[in-house]
Formats: structure tokens, sequence, C-alpha cells
């Protein structure tokens, strides 16, 4: 492989803006180049996934960078980049070079292009193989190091109009070129109106930055008129000299122009200040911001430098300083103004909150004070609308407002109450998983126990036998066998007094069985050509009752606990666990696309891809860059009408229809436009059944007459298979046309027949993902509110979370994390749920689950250990019925897997994995199409990827048995590896305080980097061989291939999308608002949101209904 090439040494004082683009939510590669960048001697301004380029834009130009690195793997990357310069050169900031990469979705005509554009350089993958990543970064920081703030020509009133170029570069000349501008900066000294500073200082990791955003975003609320200015300062790394200026990732209330923030480096060893404090505050009080924050690095117990530079001084700290003799060394404690207990949910945070108000007395003698009225306050910054921060907040703006002479008036209200954290799983029951752990290792050895005991007894039973053949009296081996069957649980000896009849069960010509009530008759063999009896499941030949019991309580047939085989006693005849993946443009060609692979299928089984605008809840927009994102890498919904369209021809209520939904963070809205799709078909068939046609198309008419819009139609003509159905009440619901009680007994109806699975896992998002766009707490909360409209209104069919390792795996970890992280979740959210009152029974069989396979030997047991260790659970630690105790799943093959090199290879990878997933019994399977890679899947490698489990399925004779994997030494040693493996995984959650509370360390995110670091190491070494990547590699060095076809949406689907949005929202404009504060309401009086939204949903855009719930619930905060 390369020679590791010498790090450049940049020769000025370089800074690098890093990001991943808008509605992107893949950041592994940028946070591994933000890295390499730092180590290059850089200073990184790193803002994390999911970045418009207005916010990427005003960053750099704030920060005086010298360049932008952005990836971009969701699509839209033409509009993305060339706004970005247009926006750029507006500004007149076009010296900031943009640089860019997004592996083999940017195609290498499209890189030409935006060369020839202006952009400084976009990477593709064989560039990454000729150079190396750091051979990469190198170009990248050379390309960059140039000087700033050289030869500035700024005048006082560029300052003064708070130009935020002209003030970035005069900092900038503080920093690097001070003399040069000395004179002008003592002038702005001079002419400075004197703004208040509030200094705000603290331990490292004691969430100062996402403090600061909460109080920014209360300011802005506070004061309309009034701005603000923040300067941030990082170490620098004393080895390379590089810094990552990373507290900009926190914020998510600066993107605001009454806003300016600038991040510095302390250039020097041991100190949490630059030395160029002074002049860059000096500057923006020149400027005229108002109020002008100032944030120090992490620092230590003696540190107060601080006090020399702010009007008023705030200490952050948290509970966890240790013993209450710590806080005398402290010397902040002695000089701030106002102290805040962050993290106040942590443990003992009452304790310290008396101790540090004690110390604060001692430390201002103040003996005889009430403790109560120290300025200490304890805090949750992370937690939204926190009362504790009001509080802090309050206390702040009027020691501000004492300061600047009564120009800081408060009109923020704050309760009494005292922060407290909202526990999505209470303090008592941290320990879940390692119960669960415990409980499956006291199950396995008990099964071991009890098997010894048959088997003894067994030994005795045959021993006796063959005395009484012999006539030889047996007394001592009878009192022996009653001694031991004594130790004999009495269910165990039903199971091996039943084992002949169960043999025999299964080698009967049928086999009956019932589920839900419903009597089945299913024939257990098959016929070869050869004219050999296949059986469907094959039982062991055992005849020690040892070995009976361990087998059937450690394994079992399917259908059977502990389900290893499988959770249902047959596989579904006449329907292959077939779902393949669709969604491109908008609505009605996913909709074709959707027609095309049913077509002749005897079930229906969609599964559908989101655009990345809806997929972080957003409306399409002109906007370059949310532009470019429409239908692409996914279908555009933005409301009822896409929904309706989208589904339209398919019968949501038959049983032989089933719907999957890839979608996370605003799942609950789309499972609102679901549902009341479904619901107003069966009002169409409804209105058709009466005759009432005519009647109906006249009140719609008439509704858009009186609206003065266009009514909503299907845009084109319909595809072959479509039936027409779900057109009708395009633009209305059902309750606008008919009566209430026929209307309510519709929808009650239809919802309880409605099957399908949409996957809404918030905390795999959180940990893998990154399509997480409400307040962690909140989108709980919702998962929650769903769950429970699910149980009240009887849903049971549809899931309402397919809790997702798939994300998990493609994010780079090893199967074994994969699925311990995933049961992990899925067992966080039985606890949740079970705390908020709900009967387990009632809401667990509305949980599945989402596993990717790769070719890994784990992977092979990945489906059976998940089912044992679900099904143990459930039954002897949560007391579940069989229903809930069984763990069903739908496979995905890996994408990881999928290589843009010989992409013709990926075939057999994926029959592979195929292969592993219809062995282990799951329950439904998609299979990736080769080209995946490199583009969007065309309609003849769809039908290759359905074939490769069409031919396992019906062509290769083993698959005719349905339990082939039983029996096998290496299965059984694997399944035994794989499941300790996964306990060993939940009891290091549990020292982190489960998975919420690893969370908060980012421990499953850091992990799953580690893993992913680990994999594509070995890969780039050639240690781990991947033929025609790294070996086995063709005459011409096998090269990234280049699509032949790309699909993208077209610019008419997209003006489309507008178009619907647009004409909605001028449509329903009252009853929207009506809705959206109903919604605010049930947030902010805790009463289920779902609700809500089911009624939003019929006059609201995604759009709305998100931004309507930020307000009330918070967004989700970017971690590193």
């Amino acid at each position: 492989m390369n020679e590791k090439p010498e790090i450049y040494k940049p020769k000025n004082h370089v800074r690098i803006v890093t990001a991943a683009s808008l509605f992107d939510g893949h950041d592994a590669a940028i946070n591994i180049m933000r890295r390499i960048i730092q180590a290059t001697g850089v200073e990184v301004i790193h803002l994390g996934h999911d970045r418009s380029v207005k916010e990427i834009v005003d960053c750099a130009i704030q920060e005086d960078a010298q360049s932008v690195a952005i990836t971009s793997y969701q699509g839209g990357h033409m509009e993305y980049f060339k706004y970005m310069l247009d926006l750029l050169k507006e500004s007149g900031c076009e010296h900031i070079k943009i640089f860019g990469g997004g592996g083999g979705v940017i195609l290498p005509e499209e890189m030409d292009e935006l060369h020839a554009y202006g952009i400084a350089r976009i990477y593709s993958p064989d560039d990454g193989r000729q150079m190396g990543l750091q051979g990469m970064i190198n170009d990248v920081v050379k390309n960059s190091d140039y000087a700033t703030g050289k030869d500035v020509s700024v005048s006082v009133k560029d300052i003064e109009r708070k130009h935020p170029h002209s003030i970035a570069q005069l900092i900038s000349a503080a920093e690097n070129n001070p003399d040069e501008v000395r004179t002008f900066i003592d002038k702005l000294d001079e002419r400075s109106k004197g703004s208040p500073v509030l200094g705000i200082t603290g331990t490292g990791g004691s969430g100062k930055s996402s403090l600061v955003d909460e109080i920014v975003r209360r300011y802005l609320d506070d004061y309309p008129d009034k701005t603000i200015g923040i300067i941030s300062v990082d170490p620098s790394k004393r080895k390379t000299g590089g810094a990552l200026l990373g507290d900009r990732i926190r914020m998510n209330s600066i993107d605001d122009s009454r806003v300016y923030m600038r991040s510095l480096a302390t250039r020097q060893s041991n100190l949490a200040m630059s030395k160029y404090v002074k002049d860059a505050e000096t500057i923006l009080q020149a400027a005229g911001f108002d109020l002008i924050i100032l944030e120090t690095s992490g620092i230590g117990q003696s540190d107060t430098e601080i006090i020399d530079h702010c009007n008023l001084s705030m200490y952050v700290m948290t509970p966890e300083y240790g013993a209450a003799t710590q806080l005398e060394k402290i010397d902040m404690l002695d000089f701030a103004d106002i102290i805040a207990l962050n993290k106040f949910d942590k443990r003992g945070a009452l304790d310290a909150l008396r101790d540090v108000k004690k110390q604060y007395m001692r430390n201002h003698q103040l003996f005889h004070a009430d403790p109560d009225d120290m300025p200490v306050y304890g805090t949750i910054a992370s937690q939204f609308n926190d009362p504790g921060v009001n509080q802090l907040y309050r206390s702040i703006m009027e020691r501000i407002d004492e300061i600047s002479g009564g120009r800081f008036k408060t009109s923020m209200e704050a309760s009494d109450e005292m922060s407290e954290k909202i526990h999505i799983i209470p303090p008592k029951r941290t320990r879940y998983l390692s119960e669960i752990a415990d409980t499956i290792r006291n199950y396995n050895e008990w099964t071991e126990s009890q098997a010894a005991v048959a088997q003894r007894m067994y030994a005795l039973d045959e021993s006796i036998s063959l005395l009484k053949k012999k006539e030889i009296p047996s007394e001592a081996l009878d009192a022996a066998f009653k001694d031991e069957e004594l130790d004999l649980d009495p269910h165990n000896l039903e199971i091996i007094r039943g084992w002949d009849d169960k043999i025999k069960a299964y080698k009967e010509k049928e086999f009956v069985f019932k589920v839900r009530g419903k009597e089945l008759r299913v024939q257990t063999h098959t016929e070869s050509l050869s004219h050999i009896s296949i059986p469907k499941i094959t039982l062991p030949r055992y005849k020690g009752w040892g070995d009976v019991l361990k087998w059937v309580l450690r394994e079992n047939v399917p259908g059977e606990f502990p389900f290893a085989a499988g959770v249902f006693p047959f596989k579904r005849e006449g329907e292959d666990p077939t779902r393949q993946f669709a969604g491109e443009g908008g609505p009605e060609r996913t909709n074709k696309r959707f027609h095309y692979l049913s077509f002749g299928m005897p079930a229906v089984r969609l599964s559908t891809a989101f655009d990345s605008a809806t997929l972080y809840g957003r409306d399409p927009d002109l906007r370059p860059d949310i532009y470019g994102k429409i239908g692409n890498a996914g279908v555009s919904i933005s409301c009822l009408d896409d929904a309706k369209r989208l589904y339209s021809g398919f019968d949501l209520v038959d049983p032989k229809t089933s719907v999957s939904m890839t979608i996370n963070g605003p799942a609950p809205t789309l499972v609102g436009y679901f549902m009341n799709a479904a619901i107003d078909q069966q009002c169409e068939i409804y209105i058709r059944e009466k005759g009432l046609e005519k009647e109906v198309n006249k009140k719609i008419d008439a509704l858009y007459k009186e609206k003065e819009t266009k009514r909503p139609a299907y845009n084109g003509p319909i595809p072959e298979g479509h039936n027409g159905l779900g057109l009708m009440l395009l633009g209305v619901t059902g309750d606008m046309v008919l009566p209430e009680e026929v209307y309510s007994k519709i929808k009650v109806d239809t919802i309880c027949s409605v099957r399908g699975t949409v996957q809404a896992d918030i905390l795999k998002e959180d940990q893998a993902q990154n399509t997480c766009i409400f307040s962690t707490d909140f989108a709980l909360k919702m998962m929650g509110d769903v769950q429970e409209y699910f149980n009240q209104n009887h849903i049971r069919n549809f899931y309402s979370v397919s809790i997702s390792g798939y994300h998990i795996a493609e994010a780079g970890a090893n199967p074994v994390t994969q699925l311990a992280l995933t049961l992990a979740n899925g067992f966080t959210y039985v606890e949740y749920y079970v705390s908020r009152g709900m009967d387990i029974n009632d809401f667990a069989p509305n949980l599945s689950f989402f596993f990717s396979n790769g070719i890994d030997p784990e992977y092979s047991v990945l489906g059976r250990v998940a089912r044992l260790i679900w099904s143990k659970s459930m039954k002897l630690k949560y007391g579940a019925n069989e229903r809930s105790q069984k763990l069903k799943y739908h496979i995905q093959t890996s994408g990881r897997s999928l290589h843009a090199q010989e992409i013709d290879f990926n075939d057999i990878r994926t029959t592979l994995q195929a292969l592993y997933a219809i062995y282990d019994n799951c329950n439904s399977l998609h299979t990736n199409a080769y080209d995946e890679a490199i583009t969007t899947p065309t309609e003849e490698s769809v039908r290759r990827a359905m074939a490769i489990q069409m031919i396992i399925n019906h062509e290769l004779g083993l698959a005719k048995n349905q339990n082939p994997l039983q029996g096998s030494f290496i299965i059984e040693e694997l399944t035994d590896l794989v499941e300790e493996a996964v306990l060993m995984e939940f009891d290091r959650l549990t020292e982190r305080g489960g998975v919420l509370g690893a969370m908060e360390t980012m421990y499953q995110r850091s992990k799953i980097q580690e893993e992913s670091l680990y994999y594509e190491t070995l890969k780039h070494t050639g240690e781990l061989p991947i033929m025609g990547v790294n070996t086995f590699l063709s005459s011409k060095g096998s090269p990234t291939v280049i699509p032949g076809e790309v699909i993208r949406a077209t610019t008419a689907e997209k003006e489309q999308q507008i178009s619907t949005i647009r004409d909605l929202h001028k449509t329903w404009e009252e009853e929207a608002e009506i809705r959206l504060e109903d919604l605010k309401n049930r947030s902010m009086n805790n009463e289920n949101v779902f609700a809500g939204i089911m009624e939003a949903a019929k006059y609201c855009s995604i759009g709305q209904i998100s931004q309507a719930l930020f307000e009330v619930g918070g967004q989700y905060r970017r971690n590193m």
C-alpha cells in the first residue's frame, strides 16, 4: 500500500471551517477529516452535520477562515457548492476557498463543472486511494495556507455598520499583525460605547457552550431590537499548533443577523485565554453590539484570568467536583458574580448546590445571609426551557441592567421552580440492562443444571428398564430416580414426556397451529425432483432426556419459546419475505416504481425511502441548497396529498398490503400522513359504494372555488396496475365531505387494519445516523405518544418503531456491537413505555427490529441471538405474554459491503448475505442492488436484486427446509459466543448509566467510530482482503466505476413539489394556524402530541409541523 506521506506544516495561522451539507447526517468522513486537518496544525471550526450554505458562509466570514471543507453524500451537490460560492462572492469573500467530497455520489463530469465554476477542489474516491487521507489533507491545507489580517483596509464606518467581514479581518489583524493595527484599535477603543461584557468560564465538559446557546436564545426572544457578540476561546495544541474550535457545533441560536460569533485559539500553552481577547472585545464594542459574551476554554482550579476582561463573570461547574473541600481550592468561587451548577440532573446535585452556596457565603463573608439568596443556580442546559436556566438568565440580565444603567430591562418570567430532570428512564431503573443480562445468564445456567438432572434420570430409567428385563430388583435405582425427579421442573418433565408426540406431529402430512385464534394448516414436507420428501422442519434425533431438554430450552422448534429458529411455526405460504426499497423524485414517480415492483406479486410489500429534506422535516423550497435536495436519494413527501399520491392504487387496509417508511426525526408527522391517506382511501370506497361521487366532487369544487386555489390532482398518467384508488379526495379529507359518525367509524376501522412499519428510532439516530431534529427527550416523548395512541385505538398490525441496527452497522459498527446496541435501545423503549404506565403486552407487539447482514461469521447467528435474548428477557424479566416474546425483524443486506470498484462482485456478496438472512428465518428481506454504491438503482439492477432472494427461496433446495441452521456445531457455538458478547456489552452500558447515560458521554458514537476506523485501516492495508478492492484487482487496477445512468429528480418534479406546498399553505392558512396552536398547547400541557398531529396533518405541511414542535420541544443539539 501507499507509504504514509509527510505531514505538511503551514506557514501561516490557517483556519478551516468543516461541516457536512444540509440534510446530510453522514458525518463519519468529515469527523475523520477534521481530526487530520487539526493534527496538520490548523485551527478547525467544526460545525457538524446538516448545515445550510448560509450557516457555513456566515461562519466562514465571521471566523475569517481561509477555506471550508464540506462533505456531501445526499445529492443536490451541484446547487449546494455553487450557491456557496455565489454567497461568498455576494459578500466580497470569494477568496475563501471551497473544498469538498462525496464519495461516488459526485460524478467526474460534475467535479469538472464545479471546478470550472470556481470550487477549489472536489476529491473523488480515486483521489483518496492515490493520495491517502493525509495526502488529501495536505493538499487542502497547502492551498489554504495564505495570510489573513494583513494589509487590512477597514474603516471605522465599516466597523460601526457591523460589517461582518470587516470585523473578522480586523480581529485577524489583531491576532496575526497586532503592530500594524494597534493605532486603529486604540482609536476604536476611544470611540467604543463600552458595551457590557459577560464573562463565562468553567471546567472543561461543564456544558458552557450549551449554556451560552440557551442564554443567547432567551436574549434574542427577550430583546427583539438588541444585538449580541460572542467571543469563544478554545485551547491550541502545543505539539502541532492546531486547535479544535468546537463551540459553534453546540449553538442552535446564533443563525440570526443580530448575532456575531468569533472563535479564538489560545495560541499559547496552559492558558484558557487568547492574549488577543481584549482587542476582539474592543472591536465588538466599537461595532456597537449591545452585549458581548466572552467564553473561555476549560480552566483549572486556580485560573481567574477572565475577571480582567468582563463586567460580570459567571463560573460554570457541575456537581461532580469531588469532596466539598475541593471547593475551597477553586479561585473563581472567590471572584465569580454568578455561579451555574450545570448538569443538575447528576446524582448529588442538591447537596452540591447547598455546598457551593455555603462556600460562596464563606468566600464573600456573608455569614448571616440566607443561602437561598446566593447567586448560585442549578441548571440543566440540555433540557429545553429548563426553569433553572430561566432563573439564571433573569439573574444575569438584572445584573447587566444595573451595570449598563437600565438599558436591559428583562421581560423574562422565571418561576422559583428548581431544575429537575424529566427522566425518560427512572433513576432506580438504570441497571435494567445488567438485570436482563443476569436473567439470561441465570436461565442458561438453570438450563444446564436441569439438563444434567434429566440426563441422570434418563440413565437411571434406562438402567431400571434393563434390570427389569433381566428381572433384577431395582429398588435403589427407583429411589434415586424419584430423588432426581424432585429436582426437575414439572414443566420440563412434560417436555420430556411429550417429545415423541412432537416428533410425530412434524412427520404428519399436515401441521395444525393457531395464529391470533385463527387455525392454520400447513403441509410439513415438499417433494424434490428426485421424489424425496423434504421436511420443512427437522427435529434432532436425540434419545437422551438431557439432550432433548437442553435442545428444547435453548433452541426449540420455530414458533416455540425461546424462538431460536423463528417466531412462527412455519413461514407464510404464498408470500416471500421480499421487501424492496423505492423512493425518487416526486410522489408520482415513486408510485410508478411501486407498481412496477409489485406487479404480479402475490403480496404488496412497499418500503419507502424519503429525500433528505423530508428526513429532516423541512418543506421543499426554491433556495438552492434545499432545491437541489428535492426528490434526490428518496421521494419528496411534505404533505397529506403527497402521501395520497405516493400510495394511490394500493388498498392500504388489504391484509396483503404492507408499507414500511424509513423516517426518523419527523416520523410522527409521516405516520399522521399515512394514517390519514389510508382513512381517506376507505372514505373514497364508501363514497363509491353509496353512489355519492357527484355530490362529493361538487362539494370539493365549491370549496376550492371559495379558496381561490387549484384543486390538487395526480400529475401525469397513472401507471399500469393502478386502479385509481386514493385520488378522489386529493385536497380534502373524508371528514369534510362525509357525516361525522360515518367518518369516525371508517377511521376507527381503518387504523386498526393497516399493516406496516415506521422506523422512528430516535436512539439510534443520536448514536449513528444523525437525522434527529428535535431535542432527544422531546423526540422520545413523541415516540411514547404515538405508542399510547396506538394502544388507545387498538392498532395492532402497524409497528410504531423499527428498532434499527442497520444504520449502526452502516456507520461502522461490527455485528456484535450492532446487535448489542440495537437490543439495548429496544429494552430502553420498553423501560420508558412501562414507566409511562403502559402495559407491556399492549405495546410490545408494536415493536419491530431492523438489522444489517454482512458476511462476518457473527451475522450467521445475528437473528437467532436477537430472538433468544428478547424472548428470555420479555418472559422472565418482564412477565410478558407469548406474542410479546416474539422478536420480528427485517434484514437489509449490507450497504457498506457494496463497493464502487468491480461492482459486479457486489451481487455475490449480497447473495451470501441473503442466504444468511433466509436460513436464519428473518421476517422480511431487502436485497441491495449491485449498483447502489455508485447511483440510485435502475430497474434492471433492482430486478436482479429481487431475483437473488427469489432464486434462494424457490430454486435452492436446502431453503425448502425452514430450520437448516439447527444442529450445526459451529452455529451453536457462535450463538453462545455472540449471546455472551452482547450481555457483556449490556454490562458496559450499565456502568455508564444505561443507554441514555452512555449517550451523554457519546460512548456508542465513539465505539462505532473506532470500529469503523479499524475496518477502514484493515481494508486500506490489505489485511482484510476484499476482492476487486484491495486484492484480485483487474488488469486496469479496478478503478471506481462511473454509472452509465444516473437517476435524479427533474426540474419539473421539484417545481411541482414547491407548487404543492405553496398552494397548501394558501388554501388552509387559517385552519393550519388553529391546528398548529392546538399542537403546541398539547405539548405544553403534557397531552398526547400525536393525537394533535393526526389532525394537523390534514391541513399542514411537514415544515409547518416541525417548526411548531421546535418551538415547544426544542431542536436537536449536535455533538462532535
